[in-house]
């Protein structure tokens, strides 16, 4: 099973640079895209059902802002939107498809610039996956978690101590979910590479040319451990600031 995670920065703008062409080419099983930035009914069946693919969306109640998506190859058995808390749901930062064997589910974290706001996300989404660790599923979690965990994960992690995505707080709290919780940066547990980004702050700059982020991850339960077979990032996809995160599973 391969699964494909991206950052849109808004589906309008990634369908003109070429995004429906991209989806096409792929051999995923499913593709989970974030910060959508459009309601469903805005999109047309090209964009909603394209050929060979079922698209499942989860809007945001602000107009042009947030939202998630995940298309898949084969209908799935039963699709889920939201976590049960208003920080998630008005923005439609959660939704999930299930499958015999697996959930996927595609998942925006709020980015920082309300410190205060994206703290109680981070409270209330641990309450949320600390729950689901006790359910009889296996689940991966893919999208923008918008949090770089260590050092590896960003160019510049000396200067960058005290930046949204890097603050010690973010940092310890990703620790609890790898941690405690038992959670697996999926990524990480195949690619152990350096230099291995998914955003780049300046989009009018090359990427080649700015240092790096890894915002974007999939992030599963220890059962799929095993399962994790290859995982890598496609920086020459340039339909947002973020690019593409590829992880083959053996399910």
């Amino acid at each position: 099973m391969k699964v494909v995670s991206l950052n849109l920065g808004g589906i309008k703008q990634a369908v003109e640079r070429g995004f429906l062409d991209w989806l096409q080419a792929q051999d995923a099983d499913v593709v989970c895209v974030q910060d959508v930035r459009c309601k469903t009914w805005q999109l047309g069946d090209a964009i909603e059902r394209p050929d060979g693919w079922e698209g499942f969306f989860f809007d945001a109640e602000q107009d042009d802002f947030s939202g998630t998506g995940v298309y898949c190859r084969q209908m799935p058995k039963a699709v889920m939107t939201g976590l049960g808390f208003e920080l998630a749901d008005r923005d439609g930062r959660f939704m999930q498809v299930d499958f015999d064997k697996v959930s996927v589910a595609s998942f925006l974290m709020p980015n920082g610039e309300n410190p205060a706001e994206k703290k109680l996300f981070m409270e209330q989404f641990l309450d949320y996956l600390t729950k689901l660790r006790r359910k009889r599923r296996e689940y991966i979690i893919c999208g923008s978690w918008n949090i770089a965990h260590k050092t590896i994960d960003l160019a510049n992690w000396q200067d960058n101590q005290l930046s949204i995505g890097f603050r010690p707080e973010e940092r310890a709290w990703m620790d609890q979910v790898m941690g405690p919780l038992g959670y697996i940066d999926a990524f990480r547990e195949a690619n152990r590479e350096t230099d291995q980004f998914t955003f780049w702050p300046d989009s009018q700059r090359p990427r080649a040319r700015q240092e790096g982020w890894r915002l974007d991850y999939q992030v599963v339960g220890p059962n799929l451990q095993r399962s994790i077979k290859k995982a890598w990032i496609d920086p020459s996809v340039e339909f947002s600031d973020h690019a593409p995160v590829y992880v083959e599973y053996e399910i």
